[in-house]
């Protein structure tokens, strides 16, 4: 029997409102010394969470949604990563009987997390403090993340990569082929990829004795001029970039300096865009597997959904714990001396 959620509480409703639990009760009960507007706003959001509601029925559909970024209204498709993980979570869904709802990555009014009709949630990246999450949580929507969530709750479910170990590959890499200054090109996201890289970055610096370099990233940033301090004063001869669109720019920034990669300058970008392997230098990439990220994600949310269902053909049933995913180094011509 499928599990059905449970409805917002008090103490729900009173995290979406930003008020106490006692607040929301003297609200909801019309009593206590409340100004007006007070108990109309907790009467508002206690109805945009449901609370009260007849039970809404099961839909058959999940939602997906990737919330990094503070909210902003960019085209996540068009990253490959996004894009492959959105295509095999589609066909996952499907497998298990289930439609995906896609959401905007813009957090704007119009935009329905109080009364999405789904029945679980994948999660992309959820920076801290999401308010995206906040509201599914206060709804009870099952959810699973890619990527461990910023304030993980006891019972909750992410799949993701071991971002320390692969960061610790591609930096036991990067100096076995002569790099002795490696920059990492990354801190935009404040999601727990971003995080866990950095801070995998900056204990390799100082077990080694280094100093590190960290260089924004700017997914504007073209030509790459973020690189041009670096570059002009020797400070970096290699560099690890974290972002699908950063190697396009360190070789950009590479050209305008005179630097060839991989004899002055080495390189590895963490993307799925198969353009890397075909460009000059073919530049050594990081893959994530969205793929199997994606699958596992599907196959654990259907678990919550329905923990007493046989398998269907669409993958094994999901533990209810973590899944970690091995990321893979890419070794191709940029990074190689």
């Amino acid at each position: 029997m499928a599990r059905v959620p449970p409805g917002p509480t008090l103490a729900d409703i009173a995290r979406a409102a930003e008020v106490s639990t006692a607040t929301v009760s003297h609200a909801l009960n019309g009593t206590g010394r409340l100004g007006e507007s007070t108990r109309r706003r907790v009467r508002e959001v206690a109805t945009g969470l449901g609370y009260g509601a007849p039970r809404a029925p099961r839909t058959r559909t999940l939602g997906l949604a990737v919330t990094t970024f503070a909210g902003a209204a960019w085209n996540f498709v068009a990253v490959a990563y996004f894009a492959r993980w959105l295509t095999a979570a589609t066909s996952a869904a499907h497998a298990h009987g289930y439609a995906l709802t896609t959401l905007p990555a813009d957090r704007g009014a119009g935009t329905p997390w109080h009364h999405l009709a789904v029945d679980g949630m994948l999660l992309l990246d959820s920076p801290c403090d999401d308010p995206v999450l906040r509201a599914l949580r206060a709804r009870g929507i099952p959810l699973v993340f890619d990527g461990r969530p910023a304030d993980p709750r006891p019972g909750d479910v992410w799949v993701d990569n071991d971002h320390a170990a692969t960061t610790r590959e591609v930096l036991d890499h990067l100096a076995a082929s002569g790099a002795r200054r490696i920059a990492l090109h990354g801190g935009f996201g404040d999601e727990h990829y971003t995080r866990a890289v950095t801070e995998a970055y900056e204990h390799w610096c100082a077990r080694r004795g280094r100093p590190p370099l960290l260089i924004r990233f700017d997914p504007h940033d073209g030509p790459g001029h973020a690189f041009d301090r670096a570059f002009a004063e020797g400070a970096a001869d290699a560099v690890y970039s974290l972002y699908d669109p950063g190697g396009r720019q360190v070789l950009a920034a590479a050209a305008r300096h005179g630097l060839a990669v991989p004899a002055d300058l080495l390189l590895v970008c963490a993307s799925e865009d198969p353009a890397y392997a075909h460009a000059w230098p073919p530049v050594t990439t990081v893959t994530l597997h969205p793929e199997a990220l994606a699958a596992a994600a599907v196959s654990a949310l259907v678990a919550l959904l329905e923990p007493a269902a046989p398998v269907r053909s669409g993958g094994p049933s999901a533990p209810a714990a973590p899944v970690t995913v091995p990321a893979a180094l890419l070794q191709r011509i940029s990074s190689v001396r």
